[in-house]
C-alpha cells in the first residue's frame, strides 16, 4: 500500500529548469565565468553548494567566495520565480490524484527553503503539503536518498509505503536507492542535446514514466502499485 507522496520541486511542480539556468548564467558571469544552457545541465539537480563548488574546482575565480556566489544565486531566483514563475502542466491534476487515493504529501527539494516557500506561495500549493524538506539539511544531495528518507520521516511513512515523483535521473536514482517507487516526468527544459528521448532513457530506473503529470491516471498507477 502506498501512503506517502514526495515530490520534487524545480523541473517538476514549476517550469524553474530555465530560470535556474538564467540566474547560473547571469551570477557566475560576475566572476568572470561564461557557462551556456549546456555547461549548465552538466550540475542539474545538485544542491546549489555542490554547483558552485564543482563550477569553483573546474575553472577558479578571484573575488567573491563560493558562499558568496551561491547567495547571490539564491537572490536572483527568488527575484525570477516572483515574477517568472510558472507551474507545469497537470500539478494540480496529480496532487488532486493522489490526495484521492488517501496518502499524504510532501515536497523533497534539493533547493533552499526560502526558494522552495517562494515557489509554493507563487503556485499557491502550500496547504497541499502536509510536509516540507529541504536539500539544505542533508550532507549529501541527490543521488543520495536522504532527502526522500528525510522527508518520509516528517510524514511518518516507512520508505517502502512512498512514491516519488521526479525529473531528473539523479532524483530517480535517489529514489530508487531510498527503496521507494517512483514517477518520472521528463522535463524538456532539463533534456541535454539528445532531446527527450535521451532523458526518457536516463529517466529509465523510474518505475513509470509519463509525459507530464496530467497523463497520471487509473491505468498508469494500477501499473505502479500493481
Amino acid at each position: 500500500m502506498i501512503e506517502g507522496a514526495l515530490f520534487d520541486m524545480d523541473g517538476l511542480l514549476i517550469d524553474s529548469e530555465p530560470l535556474w539556468q538564467r540566474a547560473e548564467i547571469e551570477i557566475f558571469a560576475d566572476v568572470g565565468l561564461q557557462l551556456s544552457r549546456e555547461l549548465c545541465l552538466r550540475t542539474r539537480g545538485r544542491k546549489l553548494e555542490e554547483v558552485v563548488g564543482y563550477w569553483y574546482a573546474e575553472r577558479p575565480w578571484a573575488g567573491a567566495s563560493p558562499g558568496e556566489v551561491r547567495d547571490a544565486i539564491v537572490a536572483r531566483m527568488r527575484q525570477l520565480i516572483a515574477s517568472d514563475g510558472r507551474a507545469k502542466p497537470g500539478v494540480e491534476h496529480a496532487l488532486d490524484f493522489v490526495e484521492a487515493r488517501g496518502l499524504t504529501l510532501a515536497v523533497a527539494s534539493s533547493s533552499d527553503y526560502a526558494l522552495i516557500e517562494i515557489v509554493l506561495e507563487r503556485l499557491a500549493l502550500r496547504s497541499r503539503f502536509t510536509a516540507v524538506h529541504s536539500g539544505q539539511d542533508e550532507r549529501r544531495g541527490k543521488p543520495d536518498p536522504a532527502i526522500f528518507l528525510t522527508a518520509a520521516r516528517k510524514l511518518g511513512v516507512a520508505p517502502e509505503r512512498c512514491v516519488v515523483f521526479e525529473d531528473a535521473p539523479g532524483g530517480v536514482a535517489a529514489a530508487r536507492a531510498a527503496g521507494m517507487r517512483c514517477v518520472a516526468v521528463p522535463d524538456a527544459a532539463g533534456a541535454g542535446p539528445g532531446g527527450l528521448e535521451a532523458e526518457r532513457i536516463a529517466l529509465g530506473e523510474a518505475d513509470l514514466i509519463l509525459e507530464s503529470l496530467g497523463a497520471l491516471d487509473a491505468h498508469a498507477w494500477n501499473a505502479l502499485v500493481g
